[in-house]
């Protein structure tokens, strides 16, 4: 299905080309002053160096060969020369209707492509805290704009789970529980074999850690055994390698239990230890041919070009003792993903400080054919989530604040508000306030650009007015409510979930599955109100919107979009009576109007990972 921009540039492309100019002139864009028009064509201005011809000139010709064209309401010439439009309610109205019948309302299928989307990057035995929101509500949320536009996504959580952390660990736990049989050097792999239960939790584990890293800063001694244990581990010594698939197998399934919190879901739970395997024959294969060599004892690979404005220092893949780096990993990582997947695109969710780290990286994969020449990697940095101050997040005392405190901490704010309006059990307020926080925490993410700070506000974030999830979440609930209303004063089937039913039927070919239904779909009016009108335009431009969401990789022109349509059905609502509707005719039209608009922006919801309530 063509969005609306590709049909009106259509019909001007051919005007353009029967006044006799170049059909490449004649883009349509949505008008940047509604107050005048709708959609706007500014191409006479960029025509009249090439025709010699003042642009109001080249404008008018082109206006008045669109006189009577049926698609347009109005279609006039503006000096200096500007092509302001606005489209006819009958077209408007058709096009809703089509949209309406289509699968992906009105959003174009992309090209069936692969993308592997790198988000997430929790660290194994250690708490999510809040610098782990923004890589995993972004790369959800681009995950799931990519697959609505067709392409086959793959999420990974790449796990840090291979370097001194995981020695560090070990050294500490063999020092507090020497007796585990992990230490007892005459076991052998059978004996391991047969342990199952791990011998801590994770309360345990997330103790430990931190008090390894914090000793190890001031117990040389210590520091130097976890980095030989770390070394023992890497190499494949089997008392250690099932210490930490104990420690890998606790922590796990505690990070899966808090990335669902945040209806963050990963197709791999891959870490670093799956790429260690094709590190050695990948370092090797960059020696033998002329990719890799020695600097001050370390081996590194030059990435610098002469066009290059700032200074790229060479990308280091092995210290001088021997070592391997986070570059190594990723680039081993890069040979894994294409050999298994081979991929169209792999997508770093990452913050943005580390730029040179992702150009270092990238440019060795081109240079020496890790990747081949047409694959995107494609480095999306994020900004911090700060406080009140513009510093990065922390706790009251200073500290950094767990992610499950922080989900708490909305969940309790946004339960109080609840209360507050309208009486309502506790079990139904909490149920309803984990929804609705979700919704507040993810959409005061997303609405920023990637790369923005944005500063982290309760109170705004919660807010059932102004650009906020639980707006959007109460725009919905609002529809529902209307719809609900609408069947019990009817007895007609066109709730709630006979809607989905009418969708489910339309785009599997069956409507005549069930005509009570299909009867009571009878299509959108002709706009009586200007409300009406602005409603259905703005409907009509999400299939534009999740096509650039998609291409842009931008989850905030999706947040906007959301935000500007339920603006257009609130203003809507109030200037429309739909139950004190006295035509009955009319009435069916603007049910229908209103359920599209339901659909419309919970399909977009569910793309940034959250869903509306049944009440609010």
């Amino acid at each position: 299905m063509r969005t609306v921009l590709e049909i009106l540039t259509g019909e001007l492309q051919k005007a353009f080309e029967a006044c006799g100019y170049d059909k490449k002139y004649a883009k349509v864009v949505v008008s940047n002053r509604p107050d005048l028009c709708e959609y706007q064509c500014n191409g006479a201005m960029a025509a009249t160096k090439e025709y010699k011809k003042a642009p109001f000139m080249i404008a008018d010709e082109v206006a008045e060969k669109l006189a009577g064209n049926p698609y347009f309401e109005e279609i006039t010439s503006v000096k200096p020369g500007f092509i302001n439009i606005k489209i006819a309610q009958s077209f408007i109205a058709n096009y809703i209707d089509e949209m309406a019948k289509d699968k992906k309302l009105g959003t174009k299928d992309g090209e069936k492509k692969t993308a592997v989307i790198d988000y997430g990057g929790a660290n194994v035995a250690k708490p999510l805290h809040v610098g782990h929101l923004r890589p995993a509500v972004i790369g959800e949320a681009l995950k799931r704009i990519l697959r609505f536009n067709g392409y086959r996504v793959i999420g990974d959580v790449h796990l840090g789970d291979w370097g001194m952390p995981m020695g560090l660990i070990i050294e500490m736990l063999h020092d507090e529980q020497p007796d585990l049989p992990y230490f007892d050097e005459s076991l052998t792999q059978e004996d391991f074999d047969k342990i199952s239960e791990p011998p801590f939790n994770v309360s345990e584990l997330e103790r430990i850690y931190p008090a390894a890293s914090a000793r190890s800063k001031e117990d040389a001694e210590f520091k130097e055994r976890a980095h030989q244990a770390t070394l023992k581990l890497q190499s494949g010594y089997p008392a250690y390698r099932a210490l930490w698939k104990m420690i890998m197998k606790v922590s796990v399934a505690d990070l899966k239990k808090n990335y669902g919190n945040l209806n963050v879901n990963f197709d791999l739970w891959l870490g670093e230890s799956d790429a260690d395997p094709l590190i050695a024959p990948m370092i090797d294969d960059f020696i033998r041919r002329g990719f890799a060599h020695e600097s001050e004892g370390a081996l590194v690979v030059d990435v610098a070009k002469e066009d290059d404005t700032k200074e790229i220092p060479p990308c280091l893949i092995r210290k001088s003792d021997g070592a391997a780096l986070y570059a190594t990993s990723d680039l081993a990582t890069i040979i894994q993903r294409m050999r298994d997947y081979n991929p169209d695109m792999i997508i770093y969710v990452v913050d943005k400080r580390q730029e040179m780290h992702f150009t270092q990286v990238f440019r060795t994969s081109r240079k020496t054919g890790i990747v081949k020449e047409d694959t995107v990697l494609s480095f999306q940095g994020f900004g911090t989530m700060n406080g009140p101050d513009n510093k990065p997040f922390k706790t009251r005392d200073g500290g950094v604040m767990r992610l499950e405190q922080l989900l708490n901490d909305i969940n309790l704010a946004v339960y109080e508000k609840v209360k507050e309006n309208r009486d309502t059990d506790d079990e139904s307020a909490k149920k309803t306030a984990a929804i609705v926080g979700l919704a507040a925490l993810k959409y005061g993410d997303l609405s920023n650009q990637i790369t923005k700070d944005y500063i982290f506000d309760v109170s705004k974030f919660i807010a059932f007015e102004g650009n906020t999830g639980p707006y959007l979440l109460y725009t919905i609930v609002r529809i529902k409510s209307i719809l609900a209303k609408y069947c019990e004063a009817t007895g007609n089937k066109f709730g709630t979930a006979a809607f989905e039913t009418i969708f489910n039927n339309i785009n599997n070919g069956m409507l005549n599955a069930d005509v009570s239904v299909k009867d009571n779909y009878t299509g959108v009016n002709k706009a009586q109100t200007p409300s009406e009108k602005n409603l259905m335009l703005e409907l009509s431009k999400f299939g534009s919107v999740v096509n650039t969401a998609c291409e842009e990789l931008a989850p905030h022109k999706l947040c906007n979009y959301l935000y500007s349509l339920s603006d257009a059905f609130n203003s809507f609502y109030h200037e429309n009576n739909i139950m004190g509707e006295s035509d009955k005719e009319r009435q069916k039209g603007l049910v229908s109007l209103i359920s599209l608009t339901r659909k419309v922006l919970e399909t977009g919801i569910d793309m940034l990972g959250f869903e509306a309530p049944e009440r609010m």
